[in-house]
Order: C-alpha cells, then structure tokens, then sequence
C-alpha cells in the first residue's frame, strides 16, 4: 500500500463508516490482490455456512480447491448451498455436516463426525453467530447467542485440534479463522454480560460483548497453538449486507444498506487468512481488509491479562474441557 493509500486507509478507520462500510472496502481493493492459493487436497470447516459471510467463504475457498464442509443448523439450506456451489468447486464437492453450535451436546458429536471425516484439517472458520432480541436458554442452561458466538466456536475449536495440528505443517499451519465484529470496539469485556445476564438483556450489548470476548480467545488460543502447526486469527467483516444483519438489526440494514458490504467483500479476509501464506506474519493479530487494526479504540475498553485469563478459564469450564 502506498503512502498516500495508507494514509487514506487510516483516516477512513477513524471514521468507522468510511471504513466498516462498503466505502472502505473499495477504497482498500486495489491493493487487495486476488488470493491465488491451491487448497485442493485440504479440508476446511465452516461454520454458520448456510448464507452469509460463511457461505460466500465457503464458496470462495471452494473455487480455491478446499474440500469444505459446510457445517449447518439447518441440513436442507446447507444442502442447496452445497449443490449451488458444488459446480464451481475446484477440487471435491462441499459436503454437509449439521451442527447447532449452541448446543454443545451437538456440537461433540458433529466435531466426533468431522474428525472421523477429516483426521486432516487445514482450517476452521468459526462464523456462525446470533443476535437476539430476547434472552433465551439453551438445553445446558447457557444464553443462546452466548452459546453460539462464544462457548460453541470454543468448544468446537478444542475438538478439533487434533485434526487440524495433523493437517498443518511447520511451514504452512492449519488455520484457525473467528470471524467478529465491529461492534466490540463498544464494549469492554464484562463476564456478566458477555453472558447476557444483564437486566433488562440487551441482545446488541450481548453480542458486543461476545463478539470482543471471540477476539481476546482467539489471541489466547493463539499463544496456547505456539510451537504447533496452528495459527489462530480474529477478523471482522465490516457491514455486510447479510440475512442475519437484516433480521436482527432491521432499522440498520434499511437505513445503511446503500453502503453495506457484499457477502463476498464482507467474507474477503476470512478466505485470505485461510489460504494466503501472506498472512501467517498476522497470527493471533485481529484484522479488516487484510491488515491488523487495533483491538481497542475507545477508552476504557482494555480488558487486563487476569480478565482475559478468566474469560478463557469461564469458557473452558462451561464447555467441559481443560483449562
């Protein structure tokens, strides 16, 4: 990027609509070569695949040649994902694992499925989340959307890791990709919130919440994967114009839809981090079209090692697994 780019670049990141927006994505593309990769032969997860971001991921990595598993609460969309993408896939057709991420009873068997499927995984995509309007429980008693957006993808990481350390090398780790949100520069990590145990619940403060705590893990998982052929990265898509988007937050997508994102540009750096191996130098970093952004912005919202510490031992106990 040019001086005269990159300064363009920061000034619409102070913005945050120049830069979130669809704005800053076309500001940023022609620095933005095509991710040229050849994933064939390699096995990559996606999560929350059946529209979206994680379609439009999907379908992306499958025209690199991934064998992508499309891994859905809904196992009809995900097959007519599935046999939408299926012709323009470069190497073995998608297939289709159905899993409800906020049931982490599901979850155990659709990763026990996966790993049988795939002893070699080269990425994991966590993208499936949810912004309520209410608060709802779970089958283990958890809020819905913090099972979802955070203890689920958790979990599901830690099942995995087996796969995905054999589907890496030193020279070219496996990838983990948690795709968050903009929305978390809001919020500083409350782990009463984030838990949507707040009166009255408030789903956008919720998400916030969960989505800043997905980046503080994904940064935490990253310093536990060093020395492992697994990277770990956070990014977020700016404003996409997506199904979730115009469901959960109505008023928004009317209002700001001239300028959102494409599913595609909004999934751009997802599938960049999976396949590039430009951007291994940006492991545990958290990025936006490509380059690492700040974790904080607004004062106040800087979590300390000990929250960030309890956050991980928090989810590492709900979902059962070792600290």
């Amino acid at each position: 990027m040019n001086p005269l780019r990159r300064a363009l670049d920061a000034l619409a990141e102070l913005t945050v609509v120049g830069s979130f927006s669809a704005i800053g994505y076309r500001l940023r593309a022609a620095d933005l070569a095509p991710v040229a990769a050849d994933l064939r032969g390699r096995a990559v997860a996606v999560t929350g695949a059946s529209s979206g971001i994680g379609e439009a991921a999907a379908r992306a990595l499958a025209r690199l040649g991934a064998t992508v598993v499309l891994c859905v609460r809904d196992e009809a969309k995900g097959r007519r994902v599935r046999d939408d993408i299926s012709p323009e896939a470069a190497g073995a057709p998608p297939q289709v694992v159905r899993v409800d991420v906020s049931d982490l009873d599901d979850v155990r068997r659709a990763a026990a499925e996966l790993r049988g499927a795939h002893p070699r995984l080269f990425g994991l995509v966590n993208n499936a989340g949810v912004l309520l309007d209410r608060r709802e429980e779970t089958a283990q008693g958890l809020e819905r959307a913090f099972a979802t957006n955070v203890v689920g993808g958790f979990l599901l990481t830690h099942l995995l890791l087996p796969s995905l350390r054999e589907g890496g090398s030193p020279a070219d780790p496996a990838r983990i990709v948690h795709v968050s949100s903009g929305g978390m520069y809001t919020q500083r990590l409350d782990l009463g919130k984030v838990q949507g145990r707040a009166e009255p619940y408030d789903g956008v403060v919720a998400y916030a919440q969960q989505k800043r705590a997905q980046v503080i893990l994904s940064r935490l998982w990253q310093e536990r994967l060093r020395g492992l052929p697994v990277v770990s990265f956070a990014m977020h898509p700016g404003w996409a114009r997506t199904p979730g988007v115009a469901a959960s937050l109505p008023r928004f997508d009317r209002l700001m839809r001239p300028i959102l994102r494409t599913p595609e540009e909004g999934a751009d750096t997802a599938v960049w981090l999976v396949a590039s191996p430009e951007a291994l130098a940006h492991a545990g970093r958290f990025l936006l079209d490509r380059r690492p952004r700040r974790e904080h912005v607004l004062p106040g919202t800087r979590e300390t090692p000990e929250e960030a510490r309890a956050l991980w031992d928090l989810c590492a106990r709900l979902a059962g697994v070792g600290g």
